[in-house]
């Protein structure tokens, strides 16, 4: 009996799609093309996405863009035929181009791109609304007998050992207790961080560092890129990782790879 294939998504914060389309930053989607492909911040509209981003041509591309031109904005590629679709506008109330949601195989899968709350305390707080929006919106449709998968640079690092310096951001947006506490009333109630499912509590691993200090070259980073699924899905991780090899983003590419139903 042929064994099926694990479905593969890959998360990836571009922080601007045309810049990495210069740079020839997704041609590694070609040795594998995932069966979703999710990209935050690509600052762009529908039709201002590259074509040559990758030779895999893709069946459906969703991009919900930001009112505000060059800015935020995420994009969904993916070779599945989705049963719906739409960017969330109920969570998404700003219009900051922040969702794109599909259904397939009873799963609501998500890429978002969480607001950032560093500029200032409107930010923050609605930083917060929008993660209970979002907290709340999940909920209802678990209620509903979906199963959850959301992706997407969540602008927080969880515990301590998700960022390089936690006592020197303490008091600092992205690893505030408030901002904190919502990661942990997710995994309370259910929500699966993949990436520590797999690899419990391997230190140094992030996804985000700071442009400005080379904090790259010297790992200096957070842990703010997620894959998470409901609790019901849990047995069907097969594998999840961060590809902090892979460059042209002050971001690297996150994964998930998950059994069939």
């Amino acid at each position: 009996m042929k064994k099926t294939k694990p479905y593969y998504f890959v998360s990836w914060n571009v922080n601007g799609i045309r810049a990495v389309a210069k740079k020839g930053a997704l041609k590694w989607i070609d040795e594998e093309p995932p069966e979703i492909l999710a990209l935050q911040e690509v600052k762009a509209e529908d039709h201002q996405m590259p074509q040559d981003l990758f030779e895999h041509a893709y069946r459906h591309l969703y991009v919900s863009s930001s009112h505000k031109k060059g800015q935020s904005g995420v994009a969904l590629y993916t070779d599945l035929e989705p049963e719906h679709y739409s960017p969330c506008y109920e969570i998404d109330v700003l219009h900051e181009g922040r969702i794109n949601e599909i259904h397939f195989d009873n799963i609501a899968f998500f890429n978002v791109y969480f607001p950032n709350g560093k500029r200032n305390e409107e930010r923050l707080i609605y930083k917060l609304e929008f993660y209970e929006r979002f907290f709340n919106y999940i909920e209802k449709l678990r209620k509903e007998g979906k199963s959850i998968i959301f992706c997407g640079d969540v602008n927080t690092a969880h515990r301590e050992i998700d960022l390089a310096r936690p006592k020197e951001n303490e008091e600092i947006s992205g690893f505030l207790p408030v901002e904190r506490a919502w990661i942990d009333k997710l995994i309370a109630a259910g929500y699966v961080d993949t990436f520590r499912h797999v690899h419990g509590d391997e230190p140094d691993r992030y996804s985000w560092w700071s442009m400005r200090t080379r904090a790259r070259e010297r790992n200096v980073g957070w842990r703010i890129d997620y894959f998470f699924v409901s609790e019901d899905l849990k047995d069907r991780i097969v594998d999840a990782d961060i590809l902090d090899h892979i460059t042209g983003s002050d971001h690297a590419p996150v994964t998930l790879r998950l059994k069939r139903a």
